[in-house]
């Protein structure tokens, strides 16, 4: 078992590209508002610092790995309540909201700016894709795409050649909660970027519906049996230590298949859960990587 870090110099090695290319001035003093976490992540991939922020699911008021580029930036409140008031006050030039949050508010921020409307939270391509042509940067999007499509092939053909005649290893995504466990299917913000990846996906994740599996007994372990787990837990201190100790103590989580081998990895539940962005999406493959690494060590 092993704990990641988030990448940070991946992260630098982004942005630094984004610098690099002749047309960043380009959009410059275009004033947007981000009312979920992957337009606010999908910004500062782009090289632009948002005029307003919602707060962060965790690691409040912003998550760790954002939390130096918007710096000093103001905060409307939550993704589920942003103030409309204070939206107003900042005068938006362009607001990033999502149909799935905001599809009620949607007149009322029209009125105080271009309305750039996301179907879902997590759809991370789109997210960044619209908000280039929003913000006047295509290029940079174009650009930070073709770096997620060439890393995500790189990353394919190592697992391949590690894992060889076991690939695809079949992988499930584990939030561990005080008195439940989620698991997480392949429509949700992870499970898009792992089967990109080419992971497989137990039977009872392929005919799930929705993001996620809500399992309220330990006896339900079984449907998420799978070769590789990557899980996180929601929440700090000892009552998230609490509940991992009492799953993994559990016999039925040691007669899994992912336990017996050694493929459990605990992972960063803010880039694997809550980010929903382009950079979210390239610490997964970090972390990734840092598996492959560890199962081809001798």
């Amino acid at each position: 078992m092993s704990r990641f870090q988030p990448d940070r110099r991946r992260l630098l090695r982004l942005s630094l590209g984004i610098l690099a290319l002749p047309s960043l001035a380009r959009g410059d003093g275009v004033r947007v508002v981000t009312l979920f976490q992957g337009a606010t992540d999908c910004a500062v991939a782009l090289g632009v610092t948002p005029s307003g922020v919602v707060d962060s699911w965790s690691e409040k008021p912003m998550y760790r790995y954002l939390r130096q580029a918007v710096q000093g930036v103001a905060h409307v409140g939550l993704e589920t309540q942003p103030s409309l008031e204070d939206i107003a006050l900042l005068r938006p030039d362009v607001i990033v909201a999502s149909r799935f949050r905001h599809q009620r508010i949607a007149p009322l921020l029209a009125q105080m700016g271009r309305v750039v409307m996301l179907d879902e939270v997590f759809q991370f391509k789109q997210t960044l894709a619209l908000m280039g042509v929003a913000l006047q940067r295509e290029q940079q999007a174009r650009w930070l795409l073709e770096q997620w499509q060439q890393r995500v092939a790189r990353l394919r053909l190592q697992l391949q050649a590690t894992f060889a005649g076991r690939w695809p290893l079949t992988v499930s995504v584990l939030d561990i909660r005080e008195d439940h466990i989620r698991s997480y299917l392949p429509q949700s913000f992870a499970g898009s970027v792992l089967s990109e990846l080419g992971f497989a996906w137990t039977p009872a994740a392929r005919e799930a519906r929705g993001v996620s599996l809500k399992l309220t007994s330990k006896e339900s372990l079984p449907v998420v049996n799978a070769e590789l787990f990557f899980i996180f837990q929601r929440g700090d201190g000892e009552v998230a230590q609490r509940a991992y100790r009492a799953l993994v103590e559990h016999p039925l989580w040691q007669q899994l298949q992912a336990p017996r081998h050694g493929r459990v990895w605990i992972v960063d539940g803010v880039a694997w859960s809550l980010s929903g962005g382009i950079l979210g999406a390239n610490l997964m493959l970090d972390e990734i990587a840092r598996v492959t690494a560890d199962e081809a060590a001798p």
